[in-house]
């Protein structure tokens, strides 16, 4: 059976385009008293940018934290602080759901939008095709590009036991307004870290038994942009790595990510890792299954003149390496693609083991 894949219903693209927001958000308005909440990354309260979100009287502006992954405790405390702003208001549910900002605070947007609707814990859903009502309007603004958020069925959530994605058709956005002009300012190594989220997308997908031509087809283009942006340093590169983003989100809608996201999640979880950094740890060390891109990845930490860090898991307990193993394993589709079928008999407990000692 072929996947009957959902992905992003409107998207606008330039340099500008935030600038529209407002209007597009207009036909959301049906009625006076409709109230939109803004998601919005707090690294730039106080900031140009805050300036220009189109609240109305009505919206609900809600400053996130992002200095850690996101949390099912965090995602569940926000839907509750965005249902008393409702309740306050005389209103159900808000009209929309607004995320700006990275792909942490892009992925709160959307669980926070599935949460109003569904109940329970967002720990609850943690999984594949849990969500069984539609979400709310919700839209992506993307302020950093290389997670492929703003395109993708999942919201990537740390919850008790696990980090695991909300996955579903209802986790995708509505609306995507893809601004490189809001990208321009981040800073130089988190830029790299999140554009390697989407280069290893690219090389996992590419390299994966799930392959077929239509996930190769936006792989290969996306990889290629990566390499212009992180190897050749253009003038457009802030256009080239927003759609080098979208495009490497779409590569994995009919394939996956494999061995370096599945061992980065286990990192995450137990060590605390950001999700960009954590991947870049990873991938250093997976020669043996990506040979090429490990390669040209070394070159583009030279050419961008980053230093990894190391030994993260140095003298952590059995405790925590068991945990570690335990959250890798249980990604599951990853393992398959990068490995096929028989990827237990070829990634062992001991496997895994031996590969986060050497991080």
């Amino acid at each position: 059976m072929f996947r009957n894949f959902k992905t992003v219903d409107r998207i606008v693209f330039g340099r500008g385009c935030f600038n529209q927001l407002d209007d597009i958000l207009a036909a959301r308005r049906a009625s006076a008293g409709s109230s939109i909440v803004f998601v919005v990354d707090d690294v730039f309260k106080g900031k140009p940018l805050e300036q220009r979100v189109p609240l109305h009287r009505q919206d609900l502006l809600l400053w996130v934290n992002v200095d850690h992954e996101p949390k099912t405790t965090y995602v569940d405390q926000l839907t509750a602080q965005v249902r008393s702003a409702m309740l306050e208001r005389g209103q159900t549910l808000p009209v929309g759901v607004i995320g700006i900002g990275g792909g942490s605070t892009m992925d709160l947007s959307k669980a926070i939008s599935l949460m109003l609707t569904n109940p329970g814990s967002s720990a609850d859903y943690q999984g594949w095709d849990l969500i069984k009502i539609p979400a709310v309007y919700h839209a992506a603004v993307p302020t950093l590009s290389g997670t492929g958020a703003e395109v993708s069925r999942t919201t990537v959530l740390t919850g008790p036991q696990k980090k695991l994605g909300i996955n579903s058709d209802f986790t995708v956005f509505d609306q995507a307004v893809l601004d490189p002009e809001l990208i321009a300012g981040a800073p130089r190594q988190q830029r790299f870290y999140t554009g390697m989220d989407c280069y290893i997308h690219c090389i996992e997908s590419l390299t994966g038994t799930f392959l077929n031509a239509f996930s190769k087809a936006y792989g290969e283009k996306s990889l290629s942009l990566c390499q212009e942006v992180f190897l050749e340093d253009g003038a457009d590169s802030d256009d080239k790595l927003m759609m080098a983003s979208f495009f490497g989100g779409m590569s994995i809608a009919y394939s996956q990510v494999g061995v370096c996201h599945a061992l980065s999640y286990g990192l995450s979880f137990v060590l605390g890792a950001h999700h960009g950094i954590g991947n870049s740890i990873v991938f250093d060390y997976l020669e043996e299954f990506y040979p090429q891109g490990v390669a040209e990845f070394r070159q583009m930490l030279v050419k961008q003149q980053i230093d990894l860090p190391r030994g993260l898991t140095a003298g952590i307990s059995e405790a925590q390496m068991e945990k570690m193993v335990e959250v890798a394993l249980v990604l599951e589709p990853l393992w398959e693609n990068a490995l096929g079928k028989q990827w237990r008999q070829k990634m062992t407990r001991e496997r895994i083991r031996e590969l986060y000692r050497r991080m």
